[in-house]
């Protein structure tokens, strides 16, 4: 039979492992959606990539 410190350590143990998957995946996760935001803000800024020169005006 298990004795109660035993059990009281696997607990803390699986806590311990699970918080630190979670934080890995938040690792990659958050800077992707951080870059991809800065991404999408730049295509709202910009209306054209590639401007060869401005709309409306003639030489």
């Amino acid at each position: 039979m298990f004795a109660v410190g035993t059990v009281v350590r696997e607990r803390a143990l699986l806590i311990a492992m699970t918080a630190i998957f979670a934080m890995l995946a938040l690792d990659i996760a958050v800077p992707a959606l951080v870059l991809s935001l800065m991404a999408l803000s730049r295509w709202l800024v910009v209306p054209e990539m590639y401007p060869a020169e401005p709309r409306g005006k003639t030489a």
